[in-house]
This record gives structure tokens, sequence and C-alpha cells, in this order.
């Protein structure tokens, strides 16, 4: 049960990201020492980023559907981008060698990012982890198309409900709007730097 962790329910930041928006791209370092963009996914359609950490229980119960996602989507042109938001000076479960770590022991098939500045975290506006973007490419950039929890289902006791991203990259794939947008994303605070 993730009953303390699942107290923690937290909204979109005002300042960050809703449908409609254009998100900026970013040049992250990856759990690989390469740094990643997603300028580099030429032939995407779009990506699924997760804002997600080595340490929430929340995130922890998470990682096997993240791994779904991108095995469900990543051929379809929606690869998971995982970026991990945290400061590991004061989460150091969050370091990136426990990143590396981790990424290597549950076989991760997509980038493992770790914001270090903390400013695409930011600009982004989660503020729990885990919380998902879906965006979409078009003529004009990036579109948020939606921002918000994986799925209505945190425990994994029962099958979701909502499937929140994949409704909405499946709505995108048939060139149709997500019907849902938005959703409270459930899970741990994000661990700010002292700045």
């Amino acid at each position: 049960m993730l009953t303390a962790a699942s107290a923690l329910a937290f909204k979109t930041a005002d300042n960050g990201y809703k449908a409609g928006d254009m998100a900026t791209d970013f040049k992250l370092k990856n759990v690989t020492g390469k740094t990643v963009s997603m300028a580099d996914y030429s032939s995407a359609k779009g990506f699924i980023i997760v804002f997600t950490c080595n340490h929430c229980p929340v995130a922890q119960a998470y990682e096997k559907r993240i791994m779904a996602l991108d095995q469900k989507y990543a051929a379809k042109g929606y690869p998971v981008i995982a970026i991990s938001p945290n400061d590991p000076v004061a989460e150091p479960v969050d370091s990136y060698a426990n990143m590396q770590k981790r990424a290597a022991e549950r076989k991760y098939t997509f980038p493992y990012l770790i914001d270090e500045t903390q400013n695409i975290t930011r600009a982004y506006g989660a503020q729990a982890t885990p919380t998902a973007y879906v965006l979409r490419k078009t003529d004009k950039g990036l579109t948020v198309e939606y921002v918000g929890a994986i799925d209505n289902d945190q425990e994994q006791s029962n099958p979701a409900r909502s499937k929140f991203v994949e409704n909405a990259v499946d709505a995108l794939l048939i060139n149709k709007k997500p019907t849902i947008t938005e959703s409270k994303a459930l899970g741990c605070r994000i661990v700010w730097k002292n700045s």
C-alpha cells in the first residue's frame, strides 16, 4: 500500500505547460553519458516525457508501466524519455550513479536523463514524480497534448480504469485530440535545490 505517498497529490504548476502550449526541447545527460535531445528523434511523431525518480514509492510502482508504454509506443512514433528532476544532494538515492545502476538493473529501453539544473523541470511545471507529458510534433514545434498522471491506479491493486497517457497517444495516432488533456499527478513532491 502506498497510502502515505498517495496522500501527496499535486496539480500541474500554474506556470507549467498546459494542453496547447508549445514545449521546449532539452539537452540532458543520459545514464549512458551521452546527451539526449528530442531533436535527435527525427522519425518520432511525438514523445511521452515522464518526470520520475529512483526514491519515490509511487514512481517505483509505475516503473513497469513506464517501461510498457515505451515498448508499446516507441515503434509507433511516441518513445518514452524519462527525466529525473530531484536534487541528488538532498536526495542521494536519486544521484546520477544510482540512476545508472537502476536503469541497468531494470533494463530500461528508454533514456533516463538527469535535469541537473532543474530548469527543464521548472519550465514544464512538474511538481511530483511521476508526471507525464504527451507531446506531438507539429509544423510549429512540440505541442503539449496531455499533462498529468499516467493512469488512475497508482497502487496497481486493480487494472487502471483510466489510462490517461495511453488514451492520449492512441487518439493522436488516429489524428484525433485526446478527450482528457489534464489530470492530477499523484506522487512524491519534487526535491528542489536550495537556491
